[in-house]
């Protein structure tokens, strides 16, 4: 018994496997209207002004439009806010003292201190202690996560309650001091 080649020739196999596409060029291209490319040059100035005009067209994100507050991520802005207004402080109270030590030093505060009214001193001490505190509690938080505790949702609740009781607390006892 022979064996015969069955198949289709190199000039039919080439027409049945090329694409569509290929085959029909020429009525394609007869039906497709062509369009006219116009190129400019620009300043560099200009591609920015067209860069910032399609920023401003852009959707502003919508996190916090549709996301419900949650106390994790809460407790972590008001950590950073904390952070950097009491760093802010710091500096400040610093730099004031080294350009004017006659003015900021001890003697000089504690004198201007002790002639405030009552509900000023009292209102000053809750705007230094509340940051202060919930800063540090927020910290010892972030310290036990590293730890690899309270790190389930129902855990970082719990931590995170404890910390707004802490703070609660905490400043209170400061500002009674």
């Amino acid at each position: 018994m022979m064996s015969a080649r069955v198949g289709l020739s190199s000039a039919t196999r080439r027409v049945a496997f090329a694409p569509i596409i290929g085959r029909n060029q020429i009525a394609l291209r007869t039906v497709i209207p062509k369009r006219g490319v116009q190129i400019q040059s620009l300043p560099s100035s200009a591609s920015e002004e067209i860069l910032n005009a399609q920023r401003l067209k852009r959707p502003s994100s919508p996190h916090f439009t549709i996301y419900q507050p949650q106390l994790t991520w809460l407790s972590s802005i008001a950590n950073r806010a904390t952070g950097g207004a009491l760093s802010a402080l710091l500096y400040g109270f610093s730099l004031a003292y080294l350009v004017a030590p006659g003015t900021f030093d001890s003697a000089h505060i504690v004198e201007f201190v002790a002639g405030l009214p009552d509900f000023v001193k009292y209102t000053g001490k809750i705007i230094l202690a509340a940051p202060f505190t919930f800063h540090f509690w927020n910290g010892l938080r972030h310290l036990s996560w590293d730890t690899g505790k309270f790190l389930s949702l129902k855990g970082a609740y719990r931590a995170g309650y404890a910390v707004l009781g802490a703070t609660a607390v905490s400043t209170v006892a400061l500002v009674l001091m």
